[in-house]
């Protein structure tokens, strides 16, 4: 087992089927072993990925009341700000010192499965911020745009057509999540430990780290940041 995540080229996937298949079993190998790697040349502009990052710096520092104003508990579907201390992703370990907000699929206020009131289907919730829902519109399109790309690779180590995902996702209840991880005392945990519950988990980090990952065999080994990459793991749904 690796003691360190995989760097993986993505580049190569729009060069044609050989390349496709090199890329889709390396991504299978690491899928197998530690359930996560580095995505790197992945597309997704870096000029995106920092006024990404740049809007939630913003948005983190609003006054509570703003942020409490569009409350994941207020807007409902998955959808808005979520507070130090109100989620637990190991109960053990005690509350996540993290603040958190959500951006799902864009619908519009008369979208069928909206007025049918589908699970997980809600309008977003925006705070008043010059700029913070265009960023956040196009950056989420612009990383379920890279999260296709990576379904046709795992469909072709799958031994599946590269296209068999597709209509699977063609309205997918992916969230944008935007993470914020207050300085804390040394017993204090940001996130508890988890697995994340859907296909696949993008993560993009800043240049403090912090993030651990388990290998099979249970010991930890360290994912620090890497300039301008993604974090991928696979989760609970694909793993099955």
């Amino acid at each position: 087992m690796t003691d360190s995540l995989p760097v993986i080229d993505l580049a190569p996937l729009g060069e044609g089927e050989a390349e496709l298949v090199r890329v889709a079993a390396a991504i299978g190998a690491a899928c197998r072993d530690a359930g996560f790697f580095y995505a790197v040349n992945h597309g997704v502009p870096r000029a995106v990925m920092d006024e990404a990052f740049a809007q939630s710096q913003r948005f983190f520092a609003l006054p509570l009341a703003l942020k409490q104003a569009i409350a994941i508990e207020t807007v409902g579907g998955n959808r808005g700000y979520s507070g130090l201390r109100h989620e637990a992703l190991d109960p053990a370990q005690g509350p996540d010192m993290k603040e958190a907000f959500n951006v799902g699929v864009d619908v519009a206020p008369d979208d069928p499965e909206l007025l049918a009131k589908k699970p997980f289907r809600a309008l977003n919730a925006w705070p008043d911020l010059v700029g913070f829902r265009e960023t956040m519109l196009g950056y989420f399109d612009a990383c379920a745009a890279l999260g296709a790309r990576l379904h046709r690779a795992f469909a072709r180590d799958l031994g599946l057509p590269a296209g068999f995902f597709e209509d699977k996702f063609d309205r997918p209840m992916a969230t944008l999540r935007l993470l914020r991880y207050p300085p804390a005392a040394d017993d204090a945990v940001g996130a508890g430990i988890h697995t994340d519950y859907g296909n696949i988990t993008l993560l993009a980090t800043d240049d403090v780290g912090g993030l651990q990952v388990r290998r099979r065999d249970g010991r930890w080994i360290d994912a620090p940041p890497l300039a301008g990459a993604y974090v991928v793991n696979i989760g609970d749904c694909l793993m099955r």
